[in-house]
């Protein structure tokens, strides 16, 4: 079975729409989120409650701006004052991640409920006394409300449609996620760990022509660090990663699945002292050297439930990512370029 933690059962998840809805959300002026919005709209003007300008079309649905800081607004509670310190690049791209969540949502939701999938109350219940009425703690889930500024009725409707979501899920693609001992066999095989050092080159937030002149520096510090430059010395100078750039960009034995994609896919399939081409993820662009990577080596039947835990989740990352890909396809989605 998918496991449903992957999902949607999880308090929080941002989740304010349902069926289908051609015009998306308008925000009524003179409420709590309209003035959100305003202010939201001040740093990145596309945010304008009056316009509700669109972030995501679809042969039968918009997602609108109102739309997402409705959702946004209602999904923080307490929490939303942690907008005010956002600035203008990294408030746009939270906005469009909502947008393409709700977007997904949306189209996964319609499947669902195209297909009869339903739940009961009692179901909902459940997952309320599961999560919060812990060690008899009767008022667990009205107390949680009450800390995060949250709506009860808002947060029962997220839990409803996210277990209608998990359960059409599961239906769905259950079969495509099925682990054969073969599988095992070559996850045990493969390398567990690798040892890198990178240089990123940040371009979140930034412009058409600030990321291009980010990438021709990227271009020749790569050349500098073929040519031979010390790579850590590079790092500490030009790399905009907090985390590693002190220490020479290094990143030590991290194992599969810790890293965006396409970084892993360089620090697990590059050979061993080489060094990347630019490797482009949502965070810019990072030159990577591979300094080493390590085997398993504990007994295969010692780690066989870690190892099929691990090739379960990828496996469902996988079909969720294929089948979500094709409901846009079919929906022609786009996402509005703001």
């Amino acid at each position: 079975m998918l496991r449903k933690s992957l999902f949607i059962v999880i308090i929080g998840l941002l989740f304010a729409c349902g069926g289908q809805d051609k015009s998306g959300v308008t925000l009524t002026p003179d409420t709590p989120v309209y003035s959100f919005a305003r202010q939201l709209s001040e740093k990145l003007p596309y945010l304008d409650p009056d316009e509700n300008n669109p972030l995501i079309k679809a042969d039968n649905f918009t997602i609108s701006t109102g739309e997402v800081i409705q959702a946004i607004f209602s999904s923080m509670g307490n929490r939303i004052n942690q907008f005010e310190n956002l600035d203008a690049g990294r408030l746009e791209q939270i906005i469009g991640q909502n947008a393409t969540l709700l977007a997904e949502r949306k189209l996964i939701m319609a499947q669902a409920e195209k297909a009869g999938f339903t739940v009961t109350q009692a179901e909902v219940d459940s997952v309320i006394q599961m999560q919060f009425n812990r060690g008899g703690e009767e008022n667990g889930f009205q107390q949680w409300l009450n800390q995060n500024g949250l709506n009860e009725d808002f947060v029962r409707n997220d839990i409803r449609r996210g277990l209608i979501i998990n359960q059409f899920l599961e239906s769905k693609l259950d079969e495509k996620t099925e682990i054969t001992e073969a599988d095992i066999q070559e996850a045990y095989e493969a390398d567990k760990t690798a040892t890198v050092r990178h240089i990123l080159f940040n371009t979140t937030g930034k412009s058409d022509s600030a990321q291009q002149a980010i990438e021709d520096q990227a271009q020749e510090v790569l050349e500098k660090a073929r040519e031979g430059a010390d790579f850590a010395e590079l790092a500490k100078k030009y790399s905009d990663d907090p985390g590693s750039k002190e220490k020479g960009g290094l990143y030590e034995n991290f194992g599969r699945g810790r890293m965006v994609k396409a970084f892993e896919e360089a620090a697990f399939n590059l050979p061993i002292g080489s060094i990347s081409d630019l490797v482009e993820t949502q965070y810019g662009y990072h030159i990577i050297k591979v300094i080493d990577r390590e085997k398993e080596d504990r007994p295969l039947e010692e780690v066989r439930t870690q190892l099929q835990a691990q090739l379960k989740q990828a496996k469902e990352k996988e079909a969720y990512q294929a089948y979500i890909d094709s409901l846009k396809e079919k929906a022609n989605m786009e996402e509005v370029e703001f």
